[in-house]
């Protein structure tokens, strides 16, 4: 098996639906902008990608048809290179990352690329495919299969006890956090610039000619915000089946409907050390999840124990958290649950502040946790999402340290082959007290899982494994391999 590690990310900027920038771009430029970006990045040759995932939510219109493939087109990469499109709603572009690392790990192919696409603007509209959209046989086994995100929030909200105050203050600091995130240029890196014509209207709303712009700066931020403004605005939901009126979720504290794309390039880690590349972290796993269809937002609360329990770590070993914030209410109870440090969740903001176009939230998120991750010189991150249905999804990614440096291949070689002949000779209980190299393994394991090497760069045991095929299962049944 081999191990998957992310080399390259970009993004586009986030513009507001339907009167942002990228109200007339379709999602294929979108998309090929960011496939385009990361090949570059990466400074590989556009035809040693083997396979493009791109997730997306509405797949209709210029956003059906196999999304993946058409960005392929827009990339600029060759027609030898496939591929495909992914849907796990709001979830799509995290868990196209997944599957993309999954091929690596599995040896079907060296390079990937993994990422996500929503344009709402040319989806969410008058012109969506209605037509028999809800499935009576469904409805009849899960009257709430089809209930819409607000109410779920308003759901969550009364149920869990998350109050109207707690959920503006929340939104104000997501505001906040955004704002000095833009002026300290934290998003910078991420983004690729892009132009587009951008569609006008006039006063009474009709179609008024185009705008050439250039997309560089996340549009949907509102750094004037305040408290007062938040309390002042009215509930939104209203005649719904399950919340006749609704009392908590606004336009200030629930994420914003936005256009944008985002990609991550992976490679084998054996491909990127080949290539010279330094990866920006490494693929570790992910986690779904099921629950309550109306009470989708709080997915994460069951996906990320999972996903901790299957690699032996707890809440406060993650040094950054990206739990999307589709509404404050769902991300509140997601945070107090699981008792996440708030100083730890959405450092730089999140979906209410910087924008959310459904299938390429996840894809921005992992990217930006890697280089904040970088930034902040923290191990894990953890990238979350509620998603529609009643499901939850979470992936675990571990970084690669600035001035990182493991002991030499051979070296760690050369010490487990000779640990190797220690177990057959039997010299391993003599040393360890225990007769297999698999004991050896889970003894260093438990009684030295945070000690620093002798080259002061805070390696793990867990770090150095892998430069020979050692099978062992300390995590949760796992092999512990890190590709050399």
């Amino acid at each position: 098996m081999q191990e998957a590690v992310i080399v390259a990310t970009a993004r586009t900027a986030l513009t507001k639906s339907f009167r942002g920038s990228f109200n007339d771009t379709e999602a294929p430029v979108l998309g090929g902008h960011v496939v385009r970006a990361v090949v570059e990045r990466a400074g590989i040759d556009p035809a040693d990608v083997g396979d493009v995932i791109m997730g997306a939510a509405g797949q209709q219109g210029t956003q059906g048809y196999n999304i993946g493939r058409l960005c392929t087109y827009t990339g600029g990469l060759p027609d030898s290179v496939p591929g495909m499109s992914v849907d796990r709603m709001c979830a799509s572009g995290l868990m196209a990352i997944g599957e993309a690392a999954k091929a690596i790990i599995a040896g079907e192919m060296d390079v990937a690329i993994g990422g996500g696409v929503e344009s709402l603007s040319l989806t969410q509209t008058k012109h969506k495919n209605t037509y028999r959209a809800r499935s009576e046989a469904v409805m009849h086994i899960a009257p709430a299969a089809y209930i819409p995100m607000i109410e779920t929030a308003e759901i969550v909200a009364e149920r869990y006890g998350i109050s109207r105050a707690a959920q503006d203050e929340y939104s104000l600091q997501s505001q906040q956090r955004t704002a000095a995130a833009q002026q300290a240029g934290l998003f910078d890196e991420e983004i690729v610039p892009l132009a587009a014509s951008k569609l006008l209207f006039d006063k009474e709303g009709k179609p008024a000619g185009h705008e050439q712009v250039t997309a560089d700066r996340d549009e949907c931020n509102r750094p004037s915000t305040t408290l007062e403004g938040l309390q002042g605005l009215a509930p939104v939901w209203k005649t719904g089946d399950w919340v006749k009126e609704g009392q908590h979720v606004t336009a200030g504290n629930a994420s914003q409907f936005s256009d944008g794309a985002a990609a991550c390039l992976l490679m084998s880690r054996t491909e990127a050390e080949r290539r010279g590349i330094k990866p920006l972290g490494a693929y570790r796993g992910i986690a779904v999840a099921g629950c309550k269809p109306e009470e989708m937002g709080i997915g994460p609360v069951y996906a990320i124990p999972k996903l901790l329990q299957r690699f032996n770590l707890k809440v406060e070993d993650i040094g950054l958290w990206e739990i999307n914030e589709a509404f404050a209410s769902q991300v509140l109870y997601c945070r107090d649950e699981l008792g996440i440090p708030n100083d730890r969740l959405n450092v730089n903001g999140g979906a209410i502040s910087i924008g959310h176009p459904f299938g390429m939230s996840g894809a921005r998120m992992v990217g930006h946790a890697l280089l904040e991750g970088r930034r902040r010189g923290v191990r894990y991150v953890v990238v979350s999402m509620c998603i529609g249905g009643g499901m939850g999804a979470a992936g675990l990614f571990e970084l690669d340290f600035p001035g990182y440096t493991s002991p030499r291949p051979a070296f760690v070689r050369a010490c487990f082959v000779l640990l190797r002949a220690f177990a057959r000779v039997g010299i391993c209980r003599w040393l360890f007290g225990v007769s297999r190299l698999d004991d050896v393994v889970e003894c260093w394991l438990t009684e030295y899982p945070n000690k620093c090497w002798p080259t002061h760069k805070c390696l793990t045991f867990r770090q150095l494994v892998s430069p020979i095929k050692t099978t062992c299962a300390p995590f949760g049944g796992q092999t512990v391999r890190i590709a050399s």
